[in-house]
């Protein structure tokens, strides 16, 4: 579970922004989305070929030393 430090004298407002960017960068906020309502099986293949499509281009990135 993601944890933000409210830090001396900054405003809630940004404390709560840096705690939306970890639960955005950590994939939670999708996997809320996609619980949230029924998810038809055309979706859920579409979902995971873009998954599997990035998985393999930063699979491709990270061999390509050029």
């Amino acid at each position: 579970m993601p944890e933000v430090q409210v830090r001396k004298g900054e405003p809630i407002d940004r404390a709560l922004k840096r705690l939306k960017g970890k639960l955005e960068s950590e994939g939670i906020m999708d996997e809320v989305r996609r619980l949230r309502a029924f998810e038809t099986p055309t979706e859920k293949s579409k979902r995971k070929a873009k998954l599997n499509a990035k998985r393999a281009k930063a699979k491709k990135n990270r061999f390509n030393m050029s």
